[in-house]
């Protein structure tokens, strides 16, 4: 007989400090997570949209900490979500590949569509890296925010908000996109 204190699935919503965020997980690891929505209800939608998301709502100690986590991130601090388990079943090899490449990259630090391509050992593949990078279920744990297009663009972005929810995170880590400011506009007067 199994422990009743046992947790194979479940969900939680989140509220931080930039908007309610969802993650779901199974048995083996985190299988989604949606980043910041203006309402608990929005975020419920978009979690339960995808099959295996549990309605259990009790959360195994590795789930408390990635909340606290995620809340420590999204109030500007610098986390590292590396060690977070990872349920990525029934993603290609290709997928993979580039995902366990984004993993590698650290809180502030950006690298382009081509670049990835070719760390994950697909060369020549910025556009697929870039499609693989749009179906990533994790986003913040697989960190595709940090990614950039060739010469330092922002690139696409396909969570709420796009490009700008892109940049508002890409800023919280101390990134700036896009070009200098004017030289007026560098001055406080």
């Amino acid at each position: 007989m199994k422990p009743t204190s046992a947790i194979t699935a479940g969900h939680a919503v989140l509220e931080t400090v930039i908007g309610f965020m969802g993650i779901a997980w199974s048995e083996k690891g985190l299988i989604r997570l949606c980043l910041p929505e203006r309402s608990r209800e929005a975020i419920e939608r978009r979690l339960f949209r995808h099959a295996g998301v549990s309605t259990s709502t009790d959360q195994p100690q590795w789930v408390v900490e990635l909340i606290a986590s995620i809340k420590a991130y999204a109030a500007g601090e610098d986390v590292d979500f590396s060690g977070v388990p990872v349920d990525l079943d029934g993603v290609d090899d290709f997928r993979l590949a580039i995902y366990d490449a984004a993993r590698k990259l650290r809180f502030g630090e950006t690298t382009t569509y081509g670049e990835l391509a070719k760390r994950a050992g697909h060369a020549g593949l910025p556009r697929e890296t870039g499609a693989a990078l749009g179906a990533n279920p994790v986003p913040l744990v697989i960190p595709c925010h940090r990614i950039l297009a060739a010469g330092g663009k922002i690139g696409g972005f396909s969570a709420p908000g796009g490009s700008a929810t892109k940049e508002k995170m890409l800023a919280m880590e101390g990134v700036r996109v896009g070009p200098p400011p004017a030289a007026q506009a560098s001055f406080g007067f």
